[in-house]
């Protein structure tokens, strides 16, 4: 009687094994690749995003969205924490949410930071504070060349020129996007590929909000950068003239807080 059932082999230790031969190949491992990927990106530019959005985003059931955030929340690349109360929808358990770590945006490329480091360095010890602050405003003017000072002080001419700026940062590797928050825009960085060389010299930060402050022509304020920790950089523009004596409206919220929770993707 012809038995029909799992295969046997033998494998490359000379030890038979039973069971059907594994489907997984080149293809396989590159597509497997390509989707993680995605994800990835889809946490640089979107994140905090929950596994229900990016799933949605991506066209991929949770099980597989949640198979690649736990790989990479134990590489270190990733990590997860609750939704904060104002982004919680409907009742229940807030779901998590996941961002990149600082470990996961130094994998997509911090191409000679040591090298301008210590170009930097040197530039400091033969002109000062004062020569390293011209190559930052040097350097920023090269990522908007080509954008105008706004023309009027109107909501959507600041707007569109938030846009402008935020464009010109992508372009230049910044992955920029904005956002309305409350009665102002914000300007969201999720990808610094200076991260590391800013972390020791700040006026490269400092450049782009002089930068921004010139081009929008009203105050903006930072709320969180890479090089300090966050998970991006946020610069917050009001759309509307605020009496002198007042404060940055408490409505802003950073692009991406720190977490309070690291654990594993079930939601």
């Amino acid at each position: 009687m012809k038995t029909v059932g799992l295969r046997t082999d033998v494998d490359g230790t000379g030890r038979k094994t039973t069971g059907a031969r594994s489907s997984a190949g080149p293809a396989t491992t590159a597509h497997e690749g390509q989707t993680r990927a995605a994800i990835v990106q889809l946490l640089l530019e979107e994140g905090p995003i929950t596994a229900t959005a990016i799933g949605a985003a991506l066209g991929l059931a949770p099980a597989g969205v949640r198979r690649h955030l736990d790989a990479l929340i134990d590489s270190g690349q990733a990590r997860a924490s609750r939704s904060a109360p104002w982004q919680q929808k409907g009742r229940g358990r807030p779901a998590k949410q996941y961002q990149l770590t600082a470990a996961g945006r130094g994998t997509l490329g911090h191409a000679y930071d040591d090298l301008a480091g210590a170009a930097i360095r040197q530039l400091g010890e033969i002109g000062g504070d004062a020569a390293i602050e011209e190559f930052a405003r040097k350097r920023v003017r090269t990522i908007v060349d080509g954008i105008e000072p706004v023309g009027g002080h109107t909501a959507p001419e600041i707007e569109a020129k938030v846009t402008e700026i935020a464009d010109a940062f992508s372009d230049a590797g910044f992955a920029a996007t904005t956002r309305q928050v409350g009665a102002g825009v914000q300007i969201c960085q999720h990808h610094c590929p200076v991260a590391h060389v800013a972390e020791e010299f700040p006026q490269l930060c400092d450049a782009e909000l002089d930068a921004f402050r010139d081009l929008l022509g009203t105050h903006v304020q930072r709320l969180a950068t890479i090089a300090n920790g966050d998970c991006a950089c946020t610069t917050h523009v009001p759309l509307v003239a605020l009496p002198k004596t007042a404060a940055t409206p408490s409505a802003a919220q950073p692009a991406a807080g720190r977490t309070n929770d690291s654990g594993r993707s079930a939601e």
